[in-house]
């Protein structure tokens, strides 16, 4: 990276899932009234941004991600003037807020919408994608990522209309400039608000091959003009403006397409997620078929990334996200056990990625070590996607006893579990009457109020130490990336070095088993004086205990 340090290179964010976070208001659901009461939690671990999950007007088809109003909050959530007065509060505390924005597609509810179906001249008809029937059927043979053909059929209009996700979720018209013009009309209102930049949801999708529609590939993810249309957002929005953070969602990106959506002189994003470490696990046929988390595979992975992105770009970090199982039950030792060695796995995950070059993200329940969902019937499921593939699984022959134990270990409401701020009756302190989602197998036994108050042993106070070297070391937020012995079945070591700092080079070294490890050779020679540590000082000189993780200057 070149030219002045951004401020987004020290920083660390925290996702907030505004439903699962606090409820403030006794009806189960989680909303702004709660998280108001509960921001000193997410200010006292020292992160720099809140990135909130969409709480805007919806049906809540999909939780929030299919939005009826972009300029108002639901009311499930609160008001605007609340949403007005987190902001300050979120302010107040020297952090910054960055809102979802879901501009791939909007709500069937949505007035645009609405207009668009009723008839083929009105003008906002061309604000989505239509097609005619091909032989009395779908235009092509996509496929929603939720299930189902990707085209919905419109009887008013006598077309049918795309949709990646559900049909409850049509797909904006990028190639429509009148649309282009409307999304950047809305987006610099947020910003005029006082919004800190966004987060935006599947990006990458927006622009779509105008032949590929009349035909059978699917021709959605990483069009041409991907970047026609960042370059004129951010001339459109960003530009002029300052201190923002501007992250895309981009499954399927690669290394190389990251390096030119994040390269500062091309004006697009300050960085972008990818999906390609949380995707190691997934079988070829489905993401809901497990297989064993190679640890080679993914600290190769991350380490392309991190030299990818070294002279060009940014990385985002993250391992969990309200997406994705929690990373105890994923990465760490609780895949038998959900709590064997928890506080150990939670915390060497958190040093490992926060150590890593890129801007971190910390999902809420995460600083605690919340673990999955555990649930053992389908109707304690909520997530459509959930729901849908176990329907078409079962109906494909699938035992029902298999599919429930494929959600258990992959559904989305792994993440979705309310925050248990402690031991209390019905909800942990979450709510005052029975929350929307039950509050899965950890608790009582995890929770805020015991973590914080559990000394060497709180994941919390280990966040806040991690966050705290990342605000004070240059090296931390700028050092080069190396891994060290990238085989190594059970070891994950590398360093950080910049060679122009005034301190010294870095090597982590964590054990992702629950034996001993002895370290190579060409690991120990380099390990110098402790710096942090998830256990405290070594017991044994050149020895890891099982999921022990430390930092230690580089020798």
């Amino acid at each position: 990276m070149t030219g002045p340090e951004p401020w987004w290179t020290g920083a660390v964010v925290y996702q907030v899932y505004p439903r699962s976070f606090a409820d403030g208001n006794g009806d189960g659901v989680g909303d702004l009234a709660g998280l108001r009461r509960r921001l000193d939690h997410i200010a006292e671990l020292g992160v720099d941004v809140v990135w909130l999950s969409p709480v805007y007007r919806s049906p809540q088809a999909d939780n929030g991600y299919d939005i009826a109003d972009y300029e108002d909050i639901d009311p499930l959530f609160g008001t605007i003037d609340e949403f007005d007065a987190l902001l300050v509060e979120v302010h107040q505390r020297g952090m910054k807020l960055v809102m979802d924005l879901v501009v791939n597609h909007s709500s069937d509810q949505h007035p645009w919408f609405r207009a668009a179906r009723q008839s083929r001249t009105c003008p906002k008809h061309d604000w989505y994608i239509w097609r005619d029937p091909v032989d009395g059927h779908e235009p092509n043979n996509w496929r929603a990522a939720f299930g189902g053909p990707a085209w919905s059929w419109d009887p008013g209009t006598g077309q049918y209309y795309l949709h990646m996700f559900t049909p409850q979720q049509p797909d904006l018209n990028w190639e429509n400039p009148d649309l282009r013009a409307a999304v950047y009309d809305m987006m610099n209102r947020w910003l005029d608000r006082g919004v800190d930049g966004f987060r935006m949801d599947v990006i990458n999708h927006i622009a779509k091959d105008d032949d590929a529609l009349s035909g059978d590939s699917d021709a959605y993810v990483m069009q041409p003009r991907i970047h026609e249309h960042l370059q004129e957002m951010h001339e459109r929005v960003f530009a002029g403006r300052e201190a923002l953070l501007t992250v895309g969602e981009m499954p399927g990106v690669t290394v190389e397409d990251a390096a030119l959506f994040t390269d500062p002189e091309r004006h697009e994003l300050d960085m972008v997620f990818q999906f390609e470490h949380v995707g190691l696990d997934h079988a070829p046929s489905s993401k809901f078929t497990r297989q064993d988390t190679d640890l080679p595979a993914l600290k190769r992975s991350l380490a392309r990334w991190q030299t990818g992105l070294e002279e060009r770009g940014w990385n985002s970090l993250y391992l969990s996200n309200h997406d994705q199982p929690r990373p105890v039950s994923r990465f760490g030792a609780g895949l038998s056990d959900p709590f064997a060695f928890r506080y150990e796995s939670a915390t060497l995950l958190a040093t490992v990625l926060h150590l890593h070059r890129g801007t971190p993200y910390v999902y809420q329940g995460d600083e605690i070590g919340m673990v999955n969902a555990g649930f053992t019937s389908l109707d304690e499921y909520r997530d459509i996607e959930s729901l849908n593939w176990f329907r078409g699984a079962v109906g494909g022959g699938m035992p029902e006893t298999e599919a429930i134990e494929a959600l258990a270990f992959r559904s989305r409401d792994n993440a979705r579990t309310p925050i248990p701020w402690d031991d209390s009756e019905p909800a942990g302190g979450f709510s005052t009457a029975e929350p929307w989602i039950g509050m899965g197998q950890g608790w009582p036994q995890v929770t805020v109020a015991g973590d914080r108050a559990a000394g060497d042993r709180s994941v919390y106070e280990h966040h806040r130490r991690l966050i705290d070297l990342r605000h004070r070391s240059r090296t931390v937020r700028l050092g080069s990336f190396a891994l060290l012995e990238p085989e190594h079945p059970a070891l994950w070591a590398f360093t950080r070095a910049l060679p122009d700092a005034d301190e010294a080079p870095l090597v982590v070294v964590a054990n992702l088993s629950a034996s001993d490890l002895e370290l190579p050779e060409s690991v120990g020679r380099r390990v110098g004086a402790l710096v942090l540590g998830n256990l405290g000082e070594p017991a044994v000189a050149g020895r890891l205990r099982p999921w022990e993780a430390r930092v230690h200057e580089c020798r």
